[in-house]
């Protein structure tokens, strides 16, 4: 069976590696060309293993141009996966593989639609979630699921780990979805509609820690949308501090301060007060001068 890979990200990779590993060859492997790369922040080269391995490479930014159409047309597959690409796939390119077209997506469908899904996941406290593979349709997530994983979301869960967890489903997951495809057996079970729910994107902007919030809220943004995205930050005296970890700080009622002011430095770094009086330690940060911001001043400004 003759099968096309669309995707541009670490998952894609880890996904055809997978399927390289269980001998299954894409026909055509469809990916950014390296001069988009900073289209996503976990961009990943397809290309070098996937030429290597003895697959035709396109470069494209756009799935449903004409000339990325005709290049997988030119390579004839009955089905084509979708792994970690942010454009809706229209009809005129879903209507190329006689199978159809499958997708991956980091929720337990039908719940958690759209996009920024792994952030959104930790934002919302979610206790649990799923990696979906499912027929891609005319809706936004919204085909026939083929393979769904649920599993428990760790009170402590980051962006990271959330994200490999998902990799690791996908990896076992692809390569059984396309032996299902070619038995003919790849199940199609129809989404309980009415549960949906949707995310909306996200940019790197979004990481702006407000200091009013609570504590636990500040602490969940930092865990929500660090590596592999841009990450939470703040600003002193007009310079970025990108905050990479943070954690509970014991002695906050020890220190009486004001909402986003650095309270004392610590060992591993420093703690700032938020707008419900409980400190936050910074245990992993970035500044331009590797400096800590000095004790009392202010952050957000």
């Amino acid at each position: 069976m003759r099968f096309a890979l669309v995707g541009a990200v670490e998952g894609s990779l880890i996904a055809l590696d997978a399927l390289l590993a269980k001998g299954m060859l894409p026909s055509l492997v469809v990916t950014l060309p390296p001069e988009a790369a900073d289209r996503h922040s976990d961009f990943a080269d397809l290309t070098t293993p996937a030429r290597a391995a003895g697959s035709a490479v396109c470069h494209t930014t756009n799935v449903n141009a004409e000339e990325t159409l005709a290049a997988i047309r030119a390579s004839a597959p009955e089905l084509v996966l979708v792994l970690g690409w942010s454009q809706i796939c229209r009809q005129a390119f879903r209507a190329i593989p006689r199978m159809g077209v499958i997708g991956f997506h980091p929720s337990a469908l039908p719940r958690l639609r759209g996009r920024g899904v792994i952030p959104w996941t930790i934002l919302l406290d979610e206790k649990t979630t799923g990696s979906s593979l499912f027929w891609i349709d005319e809706g936004t997530d919204s085909g026939p699921i083929i393979l769904q994983r649920l599993f428990s979301v760790a009170p402590d869960e980051t962006a990271r780990s959330l994200y490999g967890k998902h990799v690791r489903n996908l990896a076992e997951m692809v390569p059984e979805a396309v032996e299902l495809a070619r038995a003919g057996k790849a199940p199609r079970m129809e989404q309980d509609h009415s549960l949906a729910n949707y995310c909306a994107k996200r940019v790197a902007e979004d990481g702006l820690i407000d200091w009013q919030r609570p504590a636990v809220e500040v602490m969940r943004l930092i865990r929500a949308v660090g590596e592999p995205y841009p990450g939470a930050f703040s600003r002193q005296d007009g310079k970025v501090i990108h905050i990479d970890a943070a954690r509970a700080f014991a002695d906050s009622f020890r220190y009486i301060g004001l909402a986003a002011q650095v309270q004392t430095h610590t060992a591993d770094g420093f703690t700032v007060m938020c707008g419900d009086r409980q400190c936050i330690e910074v245990a992993a940060w970035r500044t331009a001068d590797g400096r800590r911001p000095p004790v009392h001043s202010k952050l957000g400004v």
